[in-house]
């Protein structure tokens, strides 16, 4: 019983919410909804990195993919979007996964016995 109100413990405080700080990362994903070229890639991948904030770029010309991770508190991921689209004409958006993919992202809210703790504990605290 211990063990299992000490992993409750750590769960509580390993998901609540906390406010970001220098060494908070977000991955964001833009999708351009064009054909790109290798060339078109490498302007992507240079103009991305000379945004304020974002440390690492990858773009795959094939998927059309373009993924960052930026510093929330310098920057923020629907504005890049915003400029990059401005700034580069290329007919993008910002995709953001659903609730459904988000859940499966995260071991710990999977369906496990870990995800029923969590429900009960999400509910009391």
């Amino acid at each position: 019983m211990c063990l299992v109100l000490m992993l409750a413990v750590h769960i509580y405080l390993v998901t609540r919410p906390k406010a970001p700080d220098a060494n908070t990362r977000i991955m964001a994903r833009l999708d351009i909804k064009q054909p790109i070229t290798q060339e078109d890639a490498d302007h992507i991948t240079s103009w991305l990195y000379d945004q304020k904030g974002i440390d690492h770029v990858l773009v795959n010309p094939k998927s059309q993919i373009a993924i960052f991770t930026f510093a929330p508190i310098k920057t923020n991921g629907d504005e890049i979007a915003k400029k990059f689209t401005a700034a580069l004409h290329y007919d993008a958006v910002r995709y953001m996964p659903s609730e459904e993919e988000m859940m499966k992202g995260c071991p710990v809210k999977a369906r496990s016995i870990t995800a029923k703790v969590y429900k009960v504990f999400t509910h009391i605290f």
